[in-house]
């Protein structure tokens, strides 16, 4: 089954947060908790040896997602045509109901809004937009062009095999379908 993934530049990824309003505006997702695509910051050493890098969270449409495993009801699916995993929230139980999908997935890729018992949701890959030939929404908005996204082993053929980064333990049971360019630590030496 084809996987479509995310590339993420670490040395472009300045965590200005346009891809994650990008997001929550083209996908209507109110203020809240619920974020689909999240940065966050890793800040590792001590003065003057520091070293601040971001880190691409979100759904990371796994070749063999737990999420879809957990779930009683069927509610998250994953395409047959691109890897794409989706989650229908007519079917979904609710985070007080059921919540096993945000047990399950080591990414928090589960998203849930504020309102009681509320459906998961979580990064469909702007579905729609794929359909159509179209990047995500995220990395179409991505003014860094710290983003990219495709069929996984064209990503793997285009930026490397990089699939592990500080903050990120590639799982090679669950697959998540992402490549990263690493952004290198600090050298500079510290004072005596």
């Amino acid at each position: 089954m084809p996987s479509h993934g995310f590339y993420f530049d670490q040395t472009r990824c300045t965590n200005c947060l346009t891809c994650v309003v990008a997001c929550k505006d083209w996908h209507n997702v109110p203020a809240g908790p619920a974020s689909w695509i999240r940065i966050k910051t890793i800040e590792e050493g001590r003065y003057p040896k520091v070293n601040v890098s971001f880190l691409l969270q979100c759904c990371y449409h796994c070749g063999n997602p737990s999420c879809v495993e957990v779930c009683p009801v069927q509610a998250i699916q994953k395409r047959e045509d691109n890897g794409v995993v989706l989650v229908d929230r007519k079917v979904c139980l609710g985070k007080e109901s059921c919540g096993l999908c945000l047990k399950e997935c080591p990414y928090d890729a589960a998203q849930f809004g504020a309102e009681e018992n509320a459906k998961m949701q979580k990064c469909d890959f702007c579905i729609e937009r794929l359909t159509k030939g179209l990047k995500p929404i995220c990395v179409a908005a991505c003014p860094m062009r710290a983003l990219d996204s495709g069929p996984i082993d064209e990503l793997m053929k285009k930026y490397g095999g990089v699939r592990a980064a500080e903050g990120f333990s590639f799982s090679p049971k669950i697959e998540p379908s992402v490549i990263f360019k690493l952004k290198a630590k600090s050298t500079l030496p510290r004072p005596d």
